[in-house]
């Protein structure tokens, strides 16, 4: 069976994980997953060779070191994905250059890439989002990507986006702004399928408790402007309105006790 090297369907996004089945089922062909930044090389990556870990974009590349850490600095499973500085891999940019010439140093022990992911006991990294994408409900955290990837395997969601919604009792809850398929309808009875799908997927504390149907704003690129939701909801939030196509949980009374 031959492979595919792939480093995402869009620019700077990881591959769902319906995406790489599909491939799988139509063209026979295994996806190797790959990570790497404008700023260096491929720095993790499942390698010809390596096992294929369904979720995972592999292990470190030869060359670099990569460290996961807190905000502290400490070493975590689960933490901002970072390229130890000593000494600095050839794949890695000197720095930013500044207005005059000179330039702005990546960092004194270790580059941050902004980006979020786990490490497993085989050294096996598994991306979790954006370090500004992920965020908390219910003290929980909760990764963007796992719910997005959810929610693409209905049948009536194209492309989906989560984002924090400011929530009196949890602080925030999940939110999903969903664009459809062509044949989908944005009614009530649409966003009950989701729910109900939803709810048969993830665990209780992950669950999509908003959605709305809406044109998904994107970069130039095609990436989601994620940002631009968040502060949506913000806006929205302090003026104590709702979007004109959300649909809430306690929406549908049929839901409580499932």
């Amino acid at each position: 069976m031959d492979d595919i090297a792939a480093g995402g369907l869009l620019p700077g996004e990881p591959l769902n994980p319906e995406i790489v089945e599909h491939v799988q089922k139509v063209w026979d062909r295994t996806v190797r997953e790959a990570y790497g930044q404008t700023e260096t090389t491929v720095q993790i990556a499942c390698f010809p060779g390596e096992m294929v870990k369904p979720g995972s974009m592999g292990q470190e590349a030869p060359g670099y070191q990569v460290r996961l850490l807190d905000a502290d600095g400490n070493d975590v499973a689960e933490g901002e994905v970072c390229i130890a500085l000593d000494p600095p891999p050839v794949g890695l940019m000197r720095g930013y250059q500044n207005d005059d010439g000179s330039f702005a140093p990546l960092g004194r022990t270790a580059y941050g890439t902004g980006d979020v992911a786990t490490r497993d006991a085989d050294g096996y990294y598994t991306y979790v989002g954006r370090a500004d994408d992920v965020f908390k409900a219910s003290d929980y955290r909760i990764s963007p990507f796992e719910l997005e990837s959810a929610l693409i395997e209905h049948p009536a969601v194209a492309e989906a986006a989560v984002v924090p919604a400011p929530d009196p009792l949890r602080l925030a809850v999940p939110k999903a702004y969903v664009a459809l398929t062509a044949n989908s309808i944005p009614d009530g009875a649409t966003a009950l399928s989701i729910f109900r799908h939803l709810r048969q997927t993830l665990a209780p504390f992950k669950r999509v408790r908003r959605l709305e149907f809406a044109d998904l704003p994107k970069t130039i690129s095609g990436k989601i402007r994620r940002v631009e939701l968040r502060q949506q909801e913000e806006a929205r939030s302090k003026e104590g309105q709702r979007g004109a196509g959300e649909f809430r949980e306690e929406d549908f009374p049929e839901l409580r006790g499932a």
